[in-house]
């Protein structure tokens, strides 16, 4: 029994072995791919980010608009107000 053991042994450790080589081997191409990824950028990425930066830009000018109006609306419910204060003076 033990000697099947001992025979079988290399036959099931080969498997292992030949597996971490390849891993080994690859290792170095799998770092330079992902070092190349990451310094490079897709175009579908670029898209991406320029729509990004679009529809903030958007946003932002959506918010100056509607600070604007309120603040138009303000001044001109302030002038109402102090006409209507200068033609009917409440003393």
């Amino acid at each position: 029994m033990r000697r099947m053991l001992l025979l079988a042994l290399p036959v099931l450790l080969s498997g292992c072995l030949v597996r971490t080589a390849a891993s080994v081997v690859t290792l170095p191409v799998k770092a330079v791919s992902a070092g190349v990824d990451a310094a490079t950028t897709s175009q579908s990425e670029a898209d991406e980010r320029r729509g990004r930066e679009m529809r903030e830009e958007e946003e932002r000018l959506g918010r100056e608009a509607r600070r604007r109006e309120r603040d138009e609306q303000r001044r001109a419910r302030e002038e109402r107000e102090a006409e209507e204060e200068a033609t009917n003076p409440s003393t």
